[in-house]
């Protein structure tokens, strides 16, 4: 059994992303995502990935990256989580690199991991481990097709695309720039994590190689991971919300000194506790390429996302009047775990992958 503790390495990564996201992306800059004209953050990303090394952790020291694997991308999770950072790690770091990275793109690899490039893996946010992968179309003219939803499309250097070829799947990359490629931000209710509609009109494009393992494991680390960010959210919503009832005071007395605030907290105590054990244990098992990960990662997914969802409702509840104001940034948390309950398949989906997994037939 391994061990899921965080180790001091852990720990001083996590310091470090904490502290520049602080810095950087306190709750009143990342409200301005949602302004007509929306802040820019590629320099928060340019400092996380070049500087801090983080767009690197899953690539080999060979190739320029950390030489790190997903428990240390998964701390490096939890703290986008709990700033509801406007980062695009998810969608470069993870999907993009994992997939070019087993396909065997070494040069855009170590592009990626030295924070030169940014890249999107072009399927729906939605697309779930083990299902069916949406591909364009590839021909003599180039890529012909639109893909919805692609998460960290409008940021990205580089669009890594699945396309249905002549034998079977195969993986290209196309600059998100080329004369073809259009991009189409969409309004989304959760606009830290930008999505965006691509579409291909005879785009040229680099064929990397056979796509269907690649893209799969990019999707199972991705769905892996996201549990942290999960925790992340969960994490900040019940610090913000204990704290805040400790010294909110009605009727001369602090509101969690009333008995049906404190078994709600307490109640959402252990909740964040088991999704922490759940998201550990999902990040260890990719880490290491347990043979148990593809359990794992169905259980901490069924689990976490409820969780976080939860632990956002709480803190609007609880705060009171204040929950409900724009100014307080109870509201990016609530959007950011409802739109991750939706991220990589939902609950109800897990479960269902869970049960196939552990042979349990259905009722």
């Amino acid at each position: 059994m391994s061990d899921l503790l965080y180790s001091d390495t852990e720990e001083a990564l996590r310091d470090s992303v904490r502290q520049l996201l602080a810095d950087r992306c306190p709750p009143e800059s990342v409200a301005r995502a949602y302004d007509p004209e929306p802040q820019d953050f590629s320099g928060v990303w340019r400092t996380l990935a070049a500087d801090l090394g983080v767009a690197g952790l899953l690539v080999p020291e060979s190739l320029g990256g950390a030489g790190a694997g997903a428990r240390e991308a998964a701390v490096v999770m939890e703290e986008i989580g709990r700033a509801v950072a406007p980062v695009p790690f998810l969608s470069s770091a993870v999907l993009a690199t994992v997939a070019l990275l087993r396909a065997g793109d070494t040069e855009t690899v170590s592009a990626l991991a030295q924070g030169e490039l940014t890249a999107a893996l072009v399927v729906p946010l939605s697309t779930a481990p083990g299902d069916p992968t949406t591909a364009v179309s590839g021909g003599a003219d180039g890529l012909s097709g639109s893909v919805t939803s692609v998460a960290g499309a409008a940021e990205a250097d580089v669009l890594v695309v699945p396309v249905a070829g002549p034998d079977g799947l195969e993986l290209h990359t196309v600059p998100r720039a080329a004369a073809g490629v259009r991009v189409s931000p969409l309004v989304a209710l959760d606009m830290t994590r930008p999505l965006a509609d691509v579409s291909f009109s005879a785009a040229a494009s680099s064929r990397v190689g056979p796509a269907d393992g690649p893209v799969a494991e990019a999707l199972r680390t991705g769905a892996a991971l996201l549990a942290s960010e999960q925790l992340g959210v969960a994490q900040w919503c019940f610090d913000t919300t204990l704290a805040y009832v400790k010294q909110r005071k009605q009727f001369g007395r602090a509101i969690g000194s009333y008995q049906a605030v404190k078994h709600r907290l307490a109640d959402l105590w252990f909740e964040v506790g088991a999704a922490t054990a759940a998201a550990r244990y999902a990040a260890d098992t990719c880490a290491r390429d347990d043979e148990d990960a593809a359990v794992a990662t169905a259980l901490a997914q069924a689990y976490c996302s409820g969780i976080a969802v939860h632990a956002a409702e709480e803190c609007v509840q609880l705060h009171g009047g204040i929950g409900m104001t724009w100014e307080y940034p109870a509201h990016l948390y609530l959007k950011r775990a409802k739109s991750d309950e939706l991220i990589f398949g939902t609950a109800y989906r897990h479960r269902a992958r869970l049960a196939e997994l552990v042979d349990l037939p259905p009722s």
